[in-house]
């Protein structure tokens, strides 16, 4: 046995319980031992006035003072000189040994003369049948492996001694030992310092073993100790990650070291996205950190090596055994994630539950409805136009760069033309047709997401069915389609996959990946959305911080990839002075038949009606249509029944969203912030509605499931199927809109355009936009004028940025004027100036239906002077109007300067990274699906059990 113990205590205030209190216990311990220590250094670390009277009255033979920042290994090195034993004893001030510790720790140093370290078996603090650390070795890649931690103390372990190292908490270390080895490595930044010293004691051909009869219980907030909790998570990651890449290069061959340090930095990349894809982002700052922190600190790893090197005796083959082996980690994390107690999720029950047959049927009833359509290569009408023939330039239109319309226009595409093009790459040989194939399925598609929605709300085969036909049975999604709105179909598809997803965002990272992605899809379709949104948003963050106090930073996540995709759109339109053109639609500015701002109208929007017509009864019947509205009363009444019920948490959030799509609406209803022609669009409320409408049927379906019907089970499906019945005949005229005859003018779907332009001209411009085309055409109100690059006018070319302008910038004046000089036979020739400016054909549109003298006049005046220009050659009269080509050299479209490369760069490379990021943290895992499987699927309270 060793004749002195030298014991060394370092103290630092740090923790929640107050630092004096832990010391006093660890003091009373060492007291206590039935061997008493030798010597007490304390090295106290902060001037803390409770711990150095505690301190002062320990009966220390010394006490040395260090800053407040002091780590344990700096502590210990300020101690050493002072030591006097044959071995010393290190330990903090929350580490209260047992009274027999010091004992049986000596005995087994004196058992063997060739054993150097010796480790106790370190307990909770509070429960000492509890282990907290029970000896550590390494993995294959030099990740640090707890042997045993977390379990309840059997004496499973007890027969455990040969280890590789152990928490550096409470060993006992021979002296010659200790100075040979150099003591602790203070590079290490707090981490596997224990782990550390018994590798390099292993290498000095010495012995390192655990004693478990020697128990010392650990508080976990002492020097020695990893930062704990949720809110630390980052500092120890940062203090793991350290330790393991100086270890690295610590502990590689010497030709080695130089490749081990140009991999950091890949390293750190290929780990940033392993830590998404496994749903851990807080480690991605402290990997980045702790890579750069050991890649410039050569001289911590030298010094380390040099250790080494003065002690070493033996090989690294005498310590791998002691190494866990890939099948030993396999086995651990098999064990971790088995958890016989925790509650399995249901199943989902999509084929046995009747969901597939559902969206079988929906698919049957579209496929009668719009079966025609699929003949048509094209879908138009409304606000629908063709899509480029070719992905790039589709992708093109989705980048910040020259914009496809206008003389000079540059800026920001609106996210909706990412989604556009994320469309038409679906059908690659015709993008176009992708809209076609999109009307055809969007019934089946609602009723699918629909399904998915309620899942999340009820665990009722038939209330899922029932949620999903009212959802795809809405008034705004029917007349989206009737009229021709891409967003607002896109929107009604998207909405309740944003639900499912953004319902249990707080629960783990790929929900709240997912969401995020959905989110920027959602808001990128209708931007009217975004009050709602942050409304929504900031009222879950509460809830999440107040109630579940875990998950915070998966909710502020949401909003992330919106903020930054948006960034340029936000930026170009407020440092325009247009900040409400924001909330514009996408796409084509299109005005049908939206519901007024009278009181008809709010009543109608009230009703879940967009339009004027409400289900298109008013283009069936001459009479008065106000009684359709009454046709939602039930799935309405059933919606505000929801918060009687044992589940009215639930379904007061329900009706939150609905209301707050409701206000959406009322406040969206007559409002105009982009033109088309000069002529003001209104906001389409129907997005409002649609975000109501996931709250209306959703607290429908808690009303039926939780309580109202409870006695009576027999009342649920008459309650469903009354609901569904209503609201089928409330919409039955725009769900069969297009089987009706063409005259009728119900729907506004036509087979086409394939181009905006002359067929000449798109056979010209279907593989470049760098060809433009000048399009006049005289109206009442004066000479329209625009500039369409490329084959056609399409939708993905289509900009808000465009559309809400209200000032006429310097390219606006510039095209005026040169339309003012192509109409007028005593300009100059202004063609010259046409070419310069890349445009290669002058088109004289189609004159309207009705067109009155004075326009025709002006019609016919215009080509006059077209014709009278010598470098325009006649192309001829087309469908779209009549036709000249530029006869001279055309000097291509003017490039975007190195300002704009080097913007556009920007703004892709941001979009790209926070989609990946986005992408990564939404990809499964089969950690996360473990995590998944023991949380319920619904969200909230459900009364009864599953059903």
């Amino acid at each position: 046995m060793p004749a002195r113990v030298h014991a060394i205590l370092v103290v630092r205030p740090e923790g929640r319980t107050p630092a004096a209190n832990h010391l006093q216990r660890t003091l009373a311990a060492l007291a206590a031992q039935t061997r008493p220590v030798d010597a007490l250094t304390i090295v106290l670390c902060g001037a803390d006035p409770a711990l150095t009277q505690v301190a002062a009255s320990s009966g220390a033979e010394g006490v040395i003072t260090a800053p407040a920042g002091t780590p344990f290994a700096v502590a210990t090195a300020l101690a050493t000189p002072r030591l006097t034993g044959d071995a010393v004893w290190l330990l903090a001030q929350d580490t209260a040994p047992d009274p027999d510790a010091l004992v049986r720790l000596a005995g087994a140093l004196e058992l063997s003369s060739s054993l150097v370290i010796a480790a106790p078996k370190l307990v909770s603090w509070d429960d000492r049948d509890e282990i907290v650390s029970l000896g550590v070795s390494m993995n294959r890649y030099g990740g640090t492996v707890e042997l045993a931690k977390g379990e309840l103390d059997q004496g499973q372990h007890d027969a455990d001694a040969d280890v590789l190292g152990a928490d550096v908490r409470g060993v006992l270390v021979r002296r010659e030992a200790w100075s040979a080895l150099g003591g602790l490595d203070p590079a290490l930044g707090g981490a596997d310092e224990g782990l550390d010293l018994g590798v390099r004691a292993r290498l000095a051909g010495d012995l390192v073993s655990l004693v478990p009869a020697a128990r010392v219980a650990v508080a976990g907030d002492g020097v020695a100790a990893m930062a704990r909790g949720r809110r630390r998570a980052r500092r120890r990651a940062f203090a793991t990650r350290t330790a393991q890449l100086h270890r690295r290069l610590a502990y590689a061959p010497s030709a080695a070291v130089l490749l081990h340090w140009l991999s950091f930095l890949p390293l750190a990349l290929w780990r940033t996205v392993m830590h998404l894809v496994t749903k851990m982002p807080y480690r991605v700052l402290p990997e980045w950190g702790a890579t750069l922190l050991v890649l410039f600190r050569p001289a911590a790893v030298a010094r380390a090596r040099r250790r080494i090197r003065t002690v070493r005796r033996v090989g690294w083959s005498r310590i791998a055994p002691l190494r866990i082996s890939r099948a030993q980690m396999r086995l651990r994390l098999d064990a971790d994630g088995a958890d016989p107690d925790a509650p399995v999720r249901s199943e989902l029950r999509f084929f046995v539950g009747g969901g597939a047959w559902a969206v079988l049927g929906a698919l049957a009833v579209s496929a009668a409805l719009f079966a025609p359509l699929l003949a048509w290569p094209v879908l138009g009408g409304g606000a629908l136009l063709p899509l480029r023939a070719d992905i790039a330039q589709l992708w093109q239109d989705a980048a910040w760069g020259a914009r496809p319309l206008g003389l000079d226009a540059v800026g920001p595409a609106d996210p909706f033309s990412a989604l556009v093009a994320l469309l038409g790459t679906l059908s690659p040989g015709d993008p176009s047709r992708a809209f076609v194939v999109l009307w055809v399925l969007a019934l089946p598609l609602a009723v699918l997401g629909g399904w998915f929605a309620a899942t999340r709300v009820t665990e009722s085969s038939l209330l899922r069915i029932t949620a999903a036909f009212a959802w795809a049975l809405a008034p705004t999604f029917l007349a989206a389609l009737v009229e021709g709105r891409p967003a607002a179909v896109l929107l009604h598809l998207l909405l309740p996959w944003l639900f499912f997803a953004a319902s249990v965002a707080h629960r783990s990272w790929a929900p709240a990946g997912a969401a995020s992605l959905l989110l920027v899809a959602v808001l990128a379709c209708a931007p009217s959305l975004a009050p709602a949104v942050v409304v929504l948003w900031s009222a879950a963050l509460i809830v999440v911080a107040l109630v579940a106090g875990r998950g915070v930073a998966r909710v502020v996540w949401l909003l992330v990839p919106s903020a930054v995709i948006f960034a340029p759109l936000v930026w170009t339109q407020v440092r325009r002075g247009t900040p409400w053109a924001l909330l514009a639609d996408p796409g084509v500015p299109y005005a049908g038949a939206e519901a007024t701002a009278d009181p008809l109208g709010r009543a109608l929007l009230a009703a879940g009606f967009p339009t004027s017509d409400p289900g298109g009864w008013a283009a069936v019947f001459d009479g008065p249509v106000w009684w359709v509205g009454l046709l939602v009363a039930p799935l309405a009444v059933l919606a505000l029944l929801a918060v009687l019920t044992p589940r009215w948490v639930t379904a007061s959030a329900l009706l939150v969203i609905a209301v707050t799509g409701l206000a959406t609406a009322f406040a969206a209803v007559g409002v105009a912030v982009s033109f088309r022609d000069a002529i003001a669009v209104p906001v389409w409320a129907g997005s409002g509605l649609s975000l109501a409408w996931i709250g209306l049927v959703g607290a429908a379906v808690v009303a039926l499931d939780a309580g109202l019907v409870e006695r009576v089970r027999v009342l649920r499906p008459i309650g469903a199927l009354a609901a569904l019945a209503a609201l089928l005949v409330a919409v039955a005229p725009a769900l069969t809109a297009q089987t009706a005859s063409v005259e009728s003018g119900r729907s506004v779907l036509t087979n086409g355009p394939v181009s905006t332009l002359p067929a000449f001209v798109a056979a010209e411009g279907r593989g470049s936009t760098d060809i433009g085309t000048i399009v006049l055409d005289p109206r009442a109100d004066g000479m329209r004028v625009d500039v369409v690059w490329g084959g056609s006018a399409t939708l993905s070319g289509q900009s808000t940025v465009q559309a809400t302008r209200t000032a006429a910038s310097p390219a606006d004046e510039e095209l005026a004027a040169l339309a003012a000089d192509l109409v007028t036979p005593s300009a100059d020739d202004v063609v010259t100036r046409l070419a310069d400016r890349g445009i290669g054909f002058v088109l004289l549109a189609s004159a309207p239906a009705g067109e009155d003298d004075v326009i025709r006049g002006a019609r016919l005046g215009a080509a006059t002077s077209l014709d009278q220009r010598d470098l325009l050659d006649p192309v001829g009269a087309t469908s779209r109007g009549d036709l000249w080509r530029v006869n001279t050299t055309i000097v291509a479209r003017a490039p975007i300067d190195d300002h704009q490369v080097r913007l556009q760069r920007l703004v892709t490379l941001a979009s790209l990274g926070v989609v990946l990021v986005a992408l990564l943290l939404a990809v499964p895992t089969a950690a996360s699906r473990r995590v998944a499987r023991r949380t319920p699927r619904t969200v909230g309270p459900i009364s009864g059990g599953s059903r």
